[in-house]
């Protein structure tokens, strides 16, 4: 490899408001390079990231990419100069098909006489799919038939279907189970094989030290420090990011697991068809009760029946108190639950809408007037001002969109929704996907004051760490089915977990 220069960045900034989100960023990036780019949420790594892949214009700098200026008009202008990007969230049309989303912008190139040959179309969407290791997924599937991971999929054939020089990874492997990340292992290295370069963003700090041979630190716009091989490690890296040192585990201190004998929510026998069949599940008062296992294995269908989002088949969802029913998420709501989904963007906020809506919708009923049922502008900022300050969410004011913060920040405004109603049972899935180190810290340290309040949590979650470190007690899931049970205890580990979900 010629360690050439393939892409210089020089002074660049960019504000959104009053907010400096990039302040005078200077990066090279080499041929051959896998480049981790970290920092906490709203440090500006996707900011800068999102101006190399023409999502956005920066306010000032320049770029030179291949010896020549580079000023991207747009993304796919950009895929044309040879940079191609796999954003964080989902990014796929919907309505449309496979092939349709991985040409996306680009269907003139298979234009004669005015007429597309849809056959050469899906042809070369089908090579590209076989290619990056996904035969299974097919050109003529329409988008919507597809779950959350093979959407994903379907975004990374899109962004290697013009055989990019410059591959920007955005926080995609926390969306990503086993195949999804092994798939893009396998083209990180082949990208560094073939003299070619990535840009690799993660939350996940011993995927950079596997995975980069170079990361460089953001933290509040700038770049603080960057670090070859000989020099990495988690400890500096967590220091780097947040401007003190970490000291010991974001988990729970405590290995005793107790947690009362109450039943608050008890779910018999139910099954939905194919993703898990014939499930017992009790959840006490003040426990986290971890529900683990591979993305495909039917733990997150499970949250969405237990919240009433989906009819069981067989069976049926009670809370003890009362002797409910849970037969939809309105009653969930009524009856406060609160659900926080693991697809973030399109299932738990809206976003297009202003921190204060989202975080009082659930509210609306307890805030409005019981005889006139006219709802205060006042009692809606009073709400969403406190869950603000809270929740410690890093934005302009409460009618800035939720489009605009970071993930970390998108994610906070999930739970101050809930945090708002004072639900008693919280369903989380995976509610710490694509978030920082600090931030994650932070929702732990919540979980941990929200079973001191008695509150119920139940926590779905691919990442085994994060369920032996938080859980009361954790249910394993296999095809379908309760594979084992593990209370909580300082023994245990990633080794006797495992075997009981792959």
């Amino acid at each position: 490899m010629d360690n050439e220069l393939l892409l210089s960045a020089r002074g660049v900034n960019k504000s959104f408001g009053s907010t400096r989100a990039l302040i005078d960023v200077d990066i090279d990036i080499r041929r051959g390079e896998i480049r981790g780019l970290i920092g906490e949420n709203g440090s500006g790594k996707s900011t800068f990231s999102s101006i190399v892949a023409g999502a956005q214009k920066e306010d000032s700098g320049s770029f030179v990419l291949k010896g020549e200026e580079y000023h991207p008009k747009s993304m796919v202008d950009a895929q044309h100069h040879g940079v191609s990007m796999i954003i964080q969230e989902m990014g796929t049309i919907g309505g449309i098909t496979v092939a349709s989303n991985i040409f996306a912008g680009r269907l003139e190139e298979f234009q004669k006489f005015g007429l597309l040959n849809w056959k050469a179309i899906n042809e070369a969407a089908d090579k590209v799919l076989v290619d990056i290791g996904a035969p299974e997924i097919k050109s003529t599937m329409l988008i919507d038939q597809l779950n959350f991971e093979d959407r994903k999929i379907v975004e990374i054939a899109r962004a290697v279907s013009t055989d990019p020089d410059l591959l920007i990874i955005d926080e995609t492997t926390t969306a990503l189970a086993t195949k999804g990340r092994r798939l893009i292992y396998n083209l990180i290295n082949r990208m560094h094989e073939r003299d070619k370069a990535v840009l690799f963003i993660s939350h996940d700090l011993d995927e950079l030290m596997e995975v980069c041979n170079t990361i460089t630190v953001l933290r509040d716009g700038v770049i603080i420090d960057t670090l070859d091989r000989s020099n990495m490690s988690i400890e500096l890296m967590r220091k780097l990011m947040v401007g003190r040192e970490l000291v010991g585990s974001y988990y729970r201190p405590d290995f005793d697991g107790t947690c009362s004998d109450e039943i608050v929510l008890e779910a018999k026998q139910i099954s939905l068809r194919p993703n898990f069949m014939n499930v017992d599940l009790v959840l006490h008062k003040g426990e986290i009760l971890g529900l683990g296992g591979l993305s495909d294995c039917g733990m997150h269908e499970i949250g969405k029946v237990l919240y009433g989002i989906e009819k069981p088949l067989t069976g049926e969802v009670r809370l003890t108190k009362g002797n409910v029913k849970i037969t939809d998420s309105v009653m969930a709501v009524e009856h406060n639950m609160a659900y926080v989904s693991k697809d973030r963007d399109k299932e738990s906020v809206i976003l297009n809408a202003s921190i204060q809506s989202n975080v009082v919708l659930p509210s609306l009923r307890s805030i409005k007037k019981k005889v006139t049922g006219f709802i205060s502008p006042k009692r809606e900022k009073t709400l969403s001002d406190k869950q603000i300050e809270v929740m410690s969410i890093k934005c302009r004011n409460g009618k800035q969109l939720v489009k605009e913060l970071s993930g970390g920040n998108k994610q906070k405004v999930v739970f101050s929704k809930w945090l708002g109603t004072d639900s008693d049972i919280l369903i989380l899935d995976c509610p710490t996907r694509g978030i920082d180190v600090g931030v994650k810290a932070d929702m732990y340290k919540l979980m941990m004051d929200l079973k001191k309040q008695g509150k119920s949590i139940i926590m779905i979650s691919e990442e085994l760490l994060e369920l032996i470190g938080m859980s009361d007690r954790i249910m394993l899931f296999k095809d379908g089915k309760f594979s084992k049970e593990f209370m909580r205890s300082e023994s245990l580990s990633e080794k006797d977990v495992i075997e009981y979900i792959i």
